[in-house]
């Protein structure tokens, strides 16, 4: 009788890492990439293909919930990362179709979110658990988790909305997913969780309201990364892949499922292209608010067409985590030919953090995973802080990195210094003759043409108080009323929570003088709160509108129009949205979208005609 072979001790090791990082993953703390993890995966089913790990499901647990028993399991997806991966795929569904008699078999392709998988059936929303049974998590709709398309759509993922994670929260969290997790799981959640929540982005996306495209086996080998890049920018929430299934029911049948994952069904993961180099030393930046950030100086490697001698590395924090110091070897990737990123640590190095500011020499304090340097005459955070009020302005030019800079070495380091300069002062300071008319006559067109009182606010650089929040501040305060505001006043208005308004509050006191300064410089302030009244009988008022598609305006003005009319613009077609403007080019999956959720949708000759903006309308 033969016995069974021993689980070799690699495979033993790796099947123990593996779960450690799967438990990580679950709880929202995820100590690698998803191409990382699936590396890891690989390798053990290279060499032990019958590992248990392999042949369930990886599993969850929400321990203070009730579980819930899934009346069809919700398995894994087995995964394709070559052209030869999809090719074996889709050559086995066509030898299983044929012994049953079908020839002609469709596939579906479907964005496949990277957040936390769930099912709803109309009375409860579950988790995916360990695929057979979930945990109840429905009161997490009460928090504000909002379900997209109307309850009882089964099987979707729990996320938050990409571009508001990006432009808001991507400093604090490595990935939505993390944010998403706490949510769930947790009774209470934290200030940026209630923030979002109650700005409406945290959904239950159901699978089936997703975009997605179909068709015969030989399409979607020849057009697959074309059929990803169209259904990626139809799609706001974190993705990891597509997800491509067969459409034919008894195709789906006679395949079925493995203990792991559903035969008739597999995950393409699409890699950006990705270099090995080597981290030669770490660049320390302060920035204006004072945190103070690592970029690792690599080897000079060609990615994607480019010469890469600089990536992004996050924190301290990221450093410390993942052994990262001079002389670590690394496998970066730079994906959608934005900055490059750490996709693996090869050969780990001991990190060296600094204890002092590189700017200042100030003692630096740890905050979570950053540092900090708590020094605000820092010239870097001066610096910055300079030329983020003429970037936001966008009224200025000429006053770039390198003549600032100049500016706060010569001790012109504040705003009021600033516009305290004439033409014959900037010549003395070894500016050229032309160069600084130009200056001059920048500070005095930055004082003259008009500005919205938002930009104007968001542009002193206060943290925690970007375009969004200050636009909304503005609609319930003047800017003179700014600098006397309580912590309860900002925390009473929709989204704004304690942590944040504590910040704001501190923030708008501390640069009190400097705002009554420009105030009193006499800036050509448009007062957007004050025109809002004037729409009352606007159609727009209260009305949640998306645009998309090519038009005749750019995106900005067409969105800028529509919030001084009242409406509320969105960048994702929700049950919340009232109308879709459409421009050129839109597709098809956007406009199915609005019309499921029973949304109006508009020509964008028919919206401007709406609003009676006639003058905009012949141009359009």
């Amino acid at each position: 009788m033969n016995q069974p072979q021993p689980i070799p001790t690699e495979a033993q090791q790796l099947a123990q890492r593996l779960e450690e990082l799967n438990e990580l993953y679950r709880q929202g703390r995820p100590a690698m990439s998803d191409a990382q993890y699936d590396l890891l995966l690989e390798r053990l089913r290279s060499i032990s293909p019958g590992h248990p790990f392999l042949h369930r499901g990886e599993p969850e647990a929400f321990f203070d919930k009730r579980e819930v028993r899934h009346p069809v399991p919700m398995l894994s997806t087995d995964k394709a990362y070559t052209a030869d991966d999809l090719q074996r795929f889709v050559d086995r569904v066509a030898k299983e179709g044929a012994e049953i008699g079908i020839q002609d078999i469709l596939f579906r392709v479907t964005p496949k979110l990277d957040g936390l998988a769930g099912r709803d059936d109309g009375l409860v929303l579950a988790t995916r658990g360990n695929g057979l049974a979930g945990f109840d998590v429905t009161p997490v709709l009460a928090k504000g988790m909002i379900v997209q398309g109307g309850r009882g759509l089964g099987v979707g993922e729990m996320v938050m909305v990409q571009s508001y994670f990006q432009e808001h929260l991507s400093q604090f969290f490595e990935h939505p997913r993390n944010l998403v997790v706490g949510i769930v799981a947790s009774d209470t959640v934290n200030d940026h969780a209630r923030r979002a929540l109650d700005l409406g982005m945290v959904h239950f996306v159901p699978y089936s309201t997703l975009p997605y495209w179909e068709g015969t086996g030989s399409q979607l080998l020849s057009h697959i990364d074309a059929i990803t890049l169209d259904l990626e920018v139809q799609v706001d929430y974190p993705m990891d892949g597509m997800v491509v299934e067969v459409v034919n029911e008894a195709v789906r049948q006679t395949m079925g499922a493995t203990n792991h994952h559903y035969r008739w069904q597999i995950a393409v993961k699409r890699k950006g292209e990705t270099a090995i180099t080597q981290v030669v030393d770490v660049l320390w930046q302060v920035g204006r608010t004072g945190k103070v950030t690592p970029v690792l100086l690599v080897e000079p490697t060609n990615v994607s067409g480019a010469t890469i001698g600089r990536v992004s590395a996050h924190n301290a924090g990221f450093l410390k985590k993942n052994a990262l110091g001079p002389g670590a070897e690394i496998e970066i990737i730079r994906s959608g030919e934005v900055i490059p990123k750490v996709e693996a640590v090869l050969i780990t190095a001991t990190p060296i953090l600094p204890v002092t500011c590189p700017s200042c020499g100030t003692a630096l304090e740890q905050d979570n995973d950053f540092l900090l340097c708590p020094n605000e005459r820092c010239p870097d955070q001066l610096v910055q802080s300079i030329e983020h009020w003429f970037k936001t302005l966008g009224t200025v030019d000429w006053f770039g990195r390198k003549t600032i800079e100049r500016l706060v070495q010569a001790g012109y380091d504040s705003l009021e210094k600033v516009y305290a300069l004439e033409e014959e002062d900037f010549a003395r300071l070894d500016f050229g003759p032309v160069q600084s008319a130009n200056l001059a006559e920048s500070l005095a067109l930055s004082r003259t043409r008009p500005v919205e009182d938002w930009r104007f606010l968001a542009a002193l650089g206060i943290e925690n108080l970007g375009l969004g929040d200050s636009r909304k501040l503005v609609q319930h305060f003047s800017l003179p009323e700014l600098p006397n505001l309580t912590q309860g006043q900002i925390e009473a208005i929709r989204g704004f929570g304690t942590i944040t308004s504590r910040s704001i509050v501190q923030g708008l006191q501390r640069l009190s003088p400097t705002l009554k300064f420009l105030l009193d410089l006499g800036f050509s302030i448009i007062a957007t709160a004050q025109e809002l009244p004037q729409e009352a009988s606007s159609p727009l008022v209260g009305k949640h509108v998306v645009f998309t598609g090519k038009m005749h305006k750019s995106r900005e003005e067409m969105e800028e129009q529509a919030r001084t009319k009242g409406a509320l613009v969105q960048s994702a077609v929700n049950a919340k949205t009232d109308y879709l403007v459409c421009g050129e080019k839109v597709g098809a999956s956007k406009t199915n979208k609005a019309q499921q959720m029973g949304t109006t949708i508009l020509t964008e000759q028919a919206y401007l005609r709406l609003i009676g903006a006639e003058e905009w309308e012949e141009q359009a």
